[in-house]
């Protein structure tokens, strides 16, 4: 079993900053990609930022510039640094995972977290 673990998300004026946090735990043998999307209210989820093995990392352009993803590889987690928030960041973010797991042989699969809330209030 593989679980994402997220934390961080809270309530916030705007202008302000939040730290969210991703922990991949279980039979995990590699990680290829990790990142962040959201969901506002009705609308679809979208990407904000993915961190790669290798460290390439891609952000939306709506959060460039103020958001920042980073990964820590012997924890498994990823982190991403909110600051000059802004009401139209207001949603549920959700960590992404795309990993190879297995005991005895490996497969590729993608995992979702639960989601985390970010408000914030103008």
């Amino acid at each position: 079993q593989v679980q994402l673990v997220e934390s961080g998300g809270g309530l916030v004026q705007a202008g302000g900053s939040l730290r969210l946090s991703c922990a991949a735990s279980g039979s995990i043998i590699s990680i290829i990609l990790m990142g962040w999307y959201r969901q506002a209210p009705g609308k679809q989820r979208e990407l904000v930022a993915t961190i790669s093995s290798g460290g390439t990392i891609n952000y939306s352009d709506s959060v460039r510039g103020r958001f920042t993803i980073s990964r820590d590889n012997a924890k498994n987690t990823v982190y991403l640094q909110m600051n000059s928030l802004e009401p139209e960041d207001t949603a549920v973010y959700y960590c992404n995972a795309d990993l190879i797991v297995g005991i005895t042989s490996g497969y590729r699969r993608l995992y979702w977290g639960q989601g985390t809330q970010v408000t914030v209030s103008s």
